[in-house]
């Protein structure tokens, strides 16, 4: 019996949503022509400017350095306004809105609207099942065992704007008794609540669909290395090594994050207070950029790779080898060095 072959499909998501690609028309520059185009990280993790991209054009990319040439930008007038923008954007590790928020801020980047760096309503309703691990000890603390249905954050956020202003009163001063704050501030602490551990949620689900792709190319590295052609080469085997020893190292490292995230969260629900939260969203906070980098590259490779060979028999052993040495490996140290880069992990006391 002939077992169909599976086909491996590269992660896409809309440009706001993605982790590799920074729609260029958030970004207040001079230029009209940039404001059409995008950033992306190309499969050798370097950041170049989309201009445009079709199924039947393919893509059209142009590096940061190139740009003064495109645009006519003189020299002898200074350095661009946009140049210098687009510098800073390109040494940035992700594009994720939560690793932009912080990266925009620190570089003094600033955006054309106000609310430009959130996901889309989309994004938002594929990550409903892994909130719900999250908003489920928050409707137990102040509601019990109460048969409530609850689809989505917004739902959570519905239940302290309820007609009944009774109702709503006794659920704020509850809220606010176990944070120890005032009532006025419990709707902001909803807000802070759900969107870091949105955030978290938005992480997890890219780790989740890179998995099997991570797990595809691992294969991959066996069937090189097995090969009687390509086992004669050293340097080819050595990299193959190295990188998958680099890869299984980087998520196991994500991955010990994330346990590391569930733990401090169920601290804070042993005993909550506005305090317990504040130190949970700085821990989650400072791994944004770390986390969001390495799921970023890790993400652009595995992409590049299914691209070029969506079934496990396709390209052969002998172009997948040449791929690596020459795409592959690129950049991969660089993923590396983003992880080391992070801070202690620490456990909520």
């Amino acid at each position: 019996m002939l077992v169909e072959e599976r086909k491996h499909t590269p992660i896409e998501d809309s440009d706001m949503d993605s982790l590799f690609v920074l729609p260029l028309n958030i970004i207040p520059l001079e230029t009209p022509a940039l404001a059409r185009a995008r950033m992306i990280k190309n499969a050798k993790l370097f950041s170049v400017i989309e201009m445009f991209e079709d199924l039947s054009t393919g893509s059209g990319q142009v590096e940061v350095a190139d740009l003064p040439k495109l645009f006519g930008w003189d020299p002898e007038q200074g350095i661009h306004p946009d140049m210098v923008v687009l510098r800073k954007l390109a040494k940035m590790e992700s594009y994720d809105v939560f690793s932009l928020r912080i990266l925009l801020r620190e570089h003094g980047i600033s955006v054309n609207q106000q609310d430009a760096l959130k996901l889309s309503d989309e994004k938002n309703s594929q990550l409903t099942s892994y909130m719900t691990k999250f908003t489920h000890p928050l409707i137990m603390q102040i509601y019990g065992d109460d048969n409530l249905v609850i689809n989505s954050f917004d739902d959570v956020v519905k239940l302290f704007r309820d007609p009944d202003l009774k109702k709503a009163k006794e659920r704020l001063q509850k809220m606010s008794d176990k944070l120890g704050i005032s009532m006025l501030d419990v709707p902001k602490f909803l807000e802070d609540y759900g969107d870091i551990f949105l955030s978290l949620s938005y992480y997890r689900q890219c780790l989740d669909r890179l998995a099997p792709l991570l797990e595809v190319f691992i294969s991959s590295m066996y069937e090189i290395r097995n090969n009687y052609q390509l086992k004669q080469d050293a340097n080819l085997l050595k990299n193959c090594s190295m990188m998958e020893n680099t890869i299984n190292e980087l998520s196991s490292a994500i991955t010990g994050r994330f346990e590391n995230f569930d733990r401090s969260t169920k601290v804070m629900w042993d005993n909550i207070s506005a305090e317990r939260f504040e130190k949970v969203r700085g821990l989650i906070e400072s791994y944004h950029t770390t986390i969001g980098g390495v799921l970023c590259g890790l993400t652009v490779k595995m992409n590049a790779w299914i691209r070029l060979f969506p079934k496990p028999t396709s390209g052969g052993p002998v172009k997948r080898a040449e791929f690596i040495m020459s795409e592959m490996r690129q950049g991969l140290d660089n993923i590396k060095k983003i992880d080391d880069s992070a801070p202690m992990l620490t456990l909520l006391s």
